[in-house]
């Protein structure tokens, strides 16, 4: 086993627990899982996929709230541990550039990331059909709303948490106006978050296994190792009674992102327990938020089940990528830079 390191920050407060016996997979669920559950706050009836980051030696985490009318809106959340949150009963109140409010129609699925010193908002919104949104905060007080990146139709935005060569970097899934029949990663780049372009292929859906086979898309902010970007990602299989999504993991290329050194076979995390297979939508895992020290190689994850609760997994750095690279199947295309 190789060793591999996380370029990054300590964060000592990482939430952990240890792997248990007879857990043969690369990832391991928290033993008192869910840590949200159903009706967590007034007027919310639901929160899973959502968004976790460290901020002052605390968390600060933006939730994909379902309201009790069943229109999904984004409220900010706080936790000393990671684990016990206390979620705002208002929604967040994004503002543009000139103080003027500026609320989308709705929201869901969010990632948020931090680039420098600044904290970015990533998740899917309606510009007549489904797109990205975007917003940036210093302090999570002042949430500014920046234009959306792209045209519909387009899901799963994740930023990168660093410029590569001068630009930020943001992972995409292209998709139509229902419930995606083509589903590739692809990335993009802008030197200034409003002109975007140079757009890549990244990764497919498929496999010899099935469990990726229908789409497959971001999850959290990709985490930069010694051995390159690890990226979590959701494939999803289509099945006799429904969607299953599971969770995947693979390397890229920590240069030219678009290029896949290893994607890993199989999934590492898929519905197994009753709160992923059971609740508003049956049979899900979607990973969309990591948190990762620096110093000890932990790494735990963030994952919406079932539609209705947020549960959270860990692994190593090291664990998890000679899992990959063990269990490597490169697809077409994978292996290079992401243009025909």
């Amino acid at each position: 086993m190789k060793h591999v390191k996380i370029i990054g920050e300590s964060l000592p407060n990482i939430p952990w627990q240890d792997k248990p016996e007879k857990c043969y997979g690369p990832v391991w669920r928290h033993k008192n899982n869910p840590i949200i559950k159903r009706n967590p706050q007034k007027g919310v009836s639901r929160v899973f996929n959502s968004a976790v980051a460290p901020y002052k030696g605390k968390f600060a985490g933006v939730f994909r709230a379902e309201t009790i009318n069943g229109r999904p809106h984004l409220h900010m959340g706080w936790s000393d541990d990671g684990l016990e949150w206390a979620i705002d009963e208002k929604r967040i109140e994004f503002i543009d550039e000139n103080g003027v409010l500026f609320q989308p129609l709705y929201a869901y699925d969010p990632r948020l990331v931090k680039v420098e010193d600044t904290y970015y908002i990533i998740w899917c919104t309606d510009f007549y059909g489904a797109s990205i949104g975007l917003a940036k905060t210093k302090d999570f007080k002042t949430i500014i709303r920046l234009d959306n990146p792209f045209l519909p139709y387009n899901r799963n935005g994740v930023l990168f948490p660093r410029k590569i060569d001068g630009m930020y970097v943001l992972l995409s899934r292209p998709s139509d106006s229902g419930h995606t029949p083509f589903g590739d990663i692809f990335v993009t780049d802008s030197p200034d978050l409003k002109y975007w372009g140079n757009h890549r292929h990244v990764m497919g859906r498929g496999g010899a296994g099935w469990w990726q086979r229908l789409k497959i898309g971001g999850g959290p902010a990709p985490i930069e190792t010694t051995h390159g970007w690890l990226m979590f990602y959701h494939g999803v299989s289509r099945t006799c009674n429904g969607y299953v999504y599971s969770m995947g993991a693979a390397i890229l290329d920590i240069n030219e992102p678009s290029r896949v050194k290893y994607r890993c076979e199989s999934f590492v995390l898929t519905p197994e327990e009753w709160y992923e297979e059971r609740g508003f939508v049956d049979n899900v895992v979607f990973p969309c938020a990591a948190l990762q020290d620096s110093d000890t190689g932990k790494i735990a994850i963030y994952y919406g089940a079932a539609d209705t609760y947020v549960g959270i997994c860990y692994t190593t750095v090291d664990e998890i990528v000679n899992y990959v690279v063990e269990n490597n199947e490169c697809i077409k295309g994978d292996s290079e830079i992401g243009v025909m």
